[in-house]
């Protein structure tokens, strides 16, 4: 079993839980730091492994007008002053192999988008880094084919790799979450991170925007905790009904710290359970 040294913790699938977790996008310095300080205090207090992530660009979105992000230029800039202000890792997507090196260089961990785990020069160029690499599933991949993503990272020379499930498409405008993919995705030997924000999206449910379920983050999150996984991937907002992108999946700011303290005391509960080989 891959074990992902980072800082002063491990994320493993065996190991306390590790939470990523802050915005969908970098909406403003002011939103982003005020975000960012409630999950420091909190994760804090609950001896919780803590991971900031937010996005300086979404280039996946469902129109043209949609609110896309500062840029990298500046977003790497705030991730970097979260970074220092809190002491904490950063997490980041990219979308074009050019902006791999830069974004490594301020973020422990890249992360490549589900839609674009499957392309090859990106991925390349993020295993390039030395950088530790996560891969969303995509939503349109059945489980067993993650194998070949990792190879590619593994095959350009990195083998810090983390996988995150987020759901399958289901028909028009839904997404399911299989919880036999966290059993899947646990054999090929990586930290598996259950990202319950996006798992709970309508894709092109609003008609120019996704919709989503927010009412179901905490049943949906425990449900992934339960299978014994390295971490949950989070997003909160201060006001869900009004954030720029994805405020439907949003957990409400004022709502982050008695989730956060369910989820760990199951995480906890479940490592505690001795495996049973009932194969």
């Amino acid at each position: 079993m891959k074990d992902i040294k980072l800082r002063n913790f491990t994320i493993a699938n065996n190991q306390p839980l590790t939470l990523m977790g802050g915005v969908n996008v970098l909406e403003s310095e002011e939103m982003v730091m005020r975000v960012a300080e409630k999950f420091k205090s909190i994760t804090d207090k609950h001896n919780i492994n803590w991971i900031f992530k937010g996005s300086f660009d979404k280039a996946n979105r469902s129109s043209i007008d949609s609110f896309r992000g500062p840029g990298m230029e500046e977003g790497l800039k705030l991730l970097e002053k979260v970074s220092s202000t809190f002491d904490c890792p950063v997490i980041t997507d990219i979308h074009e192999s050019d902006q791999a090196q830069p974004v490594s260089e301020i973020c422990e961990i890249i992360q490549i988008p589900a839609f674009l785990a499957r392309q090859t020069d990106l991925v390349v160029a993020a295993a390039k880094t030395q950088a530790i690499v996560q891969f969303k599933k995509p939503q349109f991949l059945a489980a067993p084919e993650m194998k070949n993503i990792i190879k590619k990272c593994s095959e350009a020379g990195n083998d810090n790799i983390t996988l995150c499930e987020r759901g399958n498409s289901f028909g028009y405008n839904n997404l399911i979450v299989d919880t036999l993919n966290f059993q899947i995705l646990k054999d090929f030997s990586y930290p598996v991170i259950f990202d319950v924000t996006h798992s709970l999206q309508l894709p092109g449910g609003l008609g120019n925007a996704a919709g989503g379920r927010r009412e179901y983050l905490l049943s949906l999150a425990k449900a992934g905790i339960s299978q014994g996984i390295a971490g949950l991937f989070l997003e909160a907002h201060p006001d869900p009904d009004n954030a720029k992108c994805d405020g439907p999946c949003a957990l409400r700011l004022d709502m982050l710290e008695p989730f956060l303290n369910q989820i760990k005391n199951l995480d906890k509960f479940i490592k505690n359970q001795e495996d049973l080989d009932i194969s």
